[in-house]
């Protein structure tokens, strides 16, 4: 970590929810923010209080080849990467077509992908740095209609299990943040999706009771959690590979160790009133 500074930090999806929270919150401790997101007019908040704001899509090479070389050629280091861009693509396997299980691959893995290959050269260089990936709790379990989500969320498990093997020998760290039930725009996106997708299918069914359960749920956690995570993680000298936080993250990944496919198949089915 850069000792002259707090250090120079780039965070995806910094536009809203954990993204922006995260961003608000490294300010306030002194760090060298770089928010980078495809909707920059929702990023002018985080600019007014100090951020660097990058127009940035993680599906677009270009933008993050763009963006890399602006932070190395304004700041000549990058401290830590935090891939949090990603969304959730819900409806029935049957239903949801091939090209948008495409895109959200693509958003969710092989863009943070090819991000970390651009940033891992000039962490290497300078001998340290940390990749922080926000996954979910969904990398561990699974959720009614989720399958394309799950999929990239479970891959990125794997990925960041791997890049933190590879990367150790140069002073990088690799950390995993497994979210719960978060306040954000995902909710909403992700219902209105699945009812679109599969919401008049032979899955209408199984779509309105998931849709049903999904509003019946409690309050979910505020992003400034996750913000806090994130920056525990950067601040230990040894971080955790894993932190797991929000509404019904730590009990669901706990009852999905404990208990076999089909009898989380029941307690699914028993939650989203399906029998």
């Amino acid at each position: 970590m850069n000792q002259s500074k707090k250090g120079v930090v780039l965070i995806t999806g910094a536009s809203a929810g954990m993204g922006k929270a995260t961003a608000e919150l490294l300010l306030e401790k002194g760090y060298i923010v770089y928010g980078a997101a495809r909707r920059v007019d929702k990023m002018k908040d985080l600019e007014v209080k100090g951020a660097k704001i990058l127009a940035m899509d993680v599906t677009d090479e270009q933008s993050m080849v763009d963006g890399v070389n602006q932070i190395i050629k304004e700041q000549g280091r990058i401290d830590v990467l935090f891939n949090n861009a990603g969304y959730g693509s819900y409806g029935a396997v049957e239903d949801v077509s091939l090209d948008e299980a495409k895109r959200q691959f693509e958003v969710n893995l092989f863009g943070l992908s090819r991000l970390t290959q651009l940033v891992l050269p000039h962490m290497r260089k300078q001998r340290s740095g940390k990749i922080i990936n926000n996954s979910s709790m969904g990398g561990k379990v699974y959720t009614p209609l989720g399958a394309w989500y799950h999929a990239t969320k479970h891959a990125l498990e794997g990925y960041s299990d791997c890049l933190r093997f590879e990367v150790a020998q140069f002073g990088i760290d690799v950390v995993i943040i497994e979210p719960g039930s978060i306040e954000s725009e995902w909710n909403d996106i992700t219902l209105e999706n699945v009812q679109k997708t599969s919401g008049h299918t032979a899955y209408a069914k199984m779509t309105k009771a998931f849709v049903d359960m999904s509003k019946r749920a409690p309050k979910s956690t505020s992003p400034k959690v996750i913000a806090e995570i994130v920056l525990r993680a950067i601040e230990s000298k040894k971080p955790k590979t894993r932190y797991v936080a929000g509404q019904f993250a730590k009990p669901l990944i706990a009852l999905r160790k404990l208990v076999s496919d089909r009898m989380y198949d029941g307690i699914l089915y028993r939650m989203f009133k399906m029998k």
